[in-house]
């Protein structure tokens, strides 16, 4: 254990017998454990600030407005509003969809661009 771990956990156990961490908000409560399981490790600090920064990825946001819109289709008692707002989840669903193929046709041209990158470094190393 490096010096100032081993510092910061005396503190930690000291404030522990002092009763410092008793009756703290959200004892015994499951953590809120960060939604970056499926995020690579590497880029998980990046994932982080831009969430912080308040920046949503295109298909995270479009997926909150079609969570957002649901809602509201389930709180709309005019048929008219409730047209309207079915025709914007449409819309959003569609857009999903589109970003989704969009973002493969992507991730294959990143992959191939990649693959010939690596076959050109190959050559000129032989």
């Amino acid at each position: 254990m490096s010096p100032l771990n081993a510092i910061a956990e005396r503190c930690i156990l000291e404030a522990q017998a002092r009763g410092e961490f008793t009756d703290l908000p959200g004892a015994g409560a499951p953590l809120a454990l960060d939604d970056v399981a499926l995020v690579p490790e590497e880029l998980r600090a990046a994932y982080r600030i831009l969430r912080n920064a308040g920046y949503l990825p295109p298909e995270l946001a479009t997926s909150r407005e079609i969570r957002e819109a649901e809602q509201l289709l389930a709180a709309a008692e005019d048929v008219a509003e409730r047209s309207r707002i079915i025709a914007r989840i449409e819309f959003l669903l569609a857009r999903a969809g589109d970003l989704h193929r969009s973002l493969a046709v992507e991730r294959d041209y990143y992959e191939r661009i990649a693959e010939r990158v690596a076959l050109r470094r190959g050559k000129a190393s032989a």
